[in-house]
C-alpha cells in the first residue's frame, strides 16, 4: 500500500508542479499588465498626501485635548488639596 502511495503522490507532483508554476507566472505577468493610468495614479497620490495631512492634524488636535485634559484635571487636583477661600 505504501509503495502505491508513494508513487501516485510522486507522480502527481511530477505533474502538476510545473503546471502550478506556469499558473502562477501567468497570474504575476496577468497584474504587471494592468497598470493605472498616469491620470488615476497623480489622483491617488495627492489623496495619499491629504490623508497623510490630515493624519498630522489629528494627531496635533489629540495631544492638544490630552494636555487640556491634563491640565483641568492638576486644577481640580488644586482645589481640593487647598484651603478653601474665606468669605468676609
Amino acid at each position: 500500500m505504501v509503495p502505491v502511495a508513494l508513487f501516485t503522490i510522486a507522480g502527481l507532483t511530477t505533474i502538476l508542479y510545473p503546471i502550478a508554476r506556469a499558473f502562477a507566472r501567468r497570474m504575476e505577468s496577468g497584474t504587471r499588465q494592468q497598470q493605472l493610468p498616469g491620470e488615476l495614479t497623480g489622483r491617488l497620490e495627492r489623496m495619499e498626501q491629504a490623508l497623510d495631512t490630515i493624519a498630522v492634524e489629528v494627531e496635533r488636535i489629540s495631544e492638544a485635548q490630552r494636555f487640556t485634559t491634563k491640565l483641568l484635571a492638576e486644577r481640580s487636583e488644586g482645589r481640593e488639596v487647598g484651603a478653601r477661600p474665606t468669605r468676609e
